[in-house]
C-alpha cells in the first residue's frame, strides 16, 4: 500500500464529530509528517472526510473555512469562536476545538489502523541515473 492510499485509509476511520490534525494521522501511521499528509489529503483528499484532518491549531484548511465549518456544525463537532458571525458575513474567526474533539481511537479502532500501518509500503523508490551518467 501506498502512502496516499494508507492516509486516505485512515482518514475514512475517523467518526462525525471527531478530528484529527496533520500530525495525528503520520503519528498513527509511524511513517511521515504533517507536510506528506498535508500533501496527500490537498491531491487525494476529496472522497474521504477531509474536513476532519486540520492543522494543529484547528483551523480548516486555506480556501475550504465556509465548507468545513457548514461541516462540522452537522456533525456537532466541537467550535470555540464566532462561527455564527462567520457564517453571516464571512467575517470572524473560529476553529475546532482540538482539545475536546480529538479523536481518540477503541482498541478495535487501534488494530484497524495498525492494519493499515503495517500494510504500508516503506521501502525507499529506486532511484536510476540515466545510462549516459556515472553512478558513484
Amino acid at each position: 500500500m501506498d502512502y496516499v492510499e494508507a492516509v486516505l485509509d485512515l482518514v475514512a476511520l475517523i467518526p462525525e464529530g471527531a478530528v484529527l490534525a496533520y500530525g495525528d494521522v503520520a503519528d498513527l501511521l509511524g511513517s511521515g509528517g504533517a507536510r506528506q499528509v498535508g500533501s496527500a489529503m490537498s491531491r487525494h483528499g476529496s472522497a474521504v472526510p477531509w474536513w476532519r484532518v486540520l492543522k494543529a491549531s484547528g483551523e480548516a484548511p486555506p480556501g475550504h473555512g465556509r465548507e468545513a465549518l457548514a461541516l462540522f456544525l452537522l456533525e456537532d463537532t466541537p467550535l470555540v469562536g464566532d462561527y455564527a458571525d462567520y457564517l453571516r458575513t464571512g467575517e470572524g474567526r473560529w476553529r475546532v476545538d482540538m482539545t475536546a474533539a480529538r479523536w481518540a481511537p477503541s482498541a478495535y479502532e487501534f488494530d484497524r489502523i495498525d492494519a493499515i500501518a503495517g500494510g504500508l509500503d516503506r521501502s525507499l523508490p529506486k532511484l536510476s541515473a540515466p545510462d549516459d551518467e556515472m553512478t558513484v
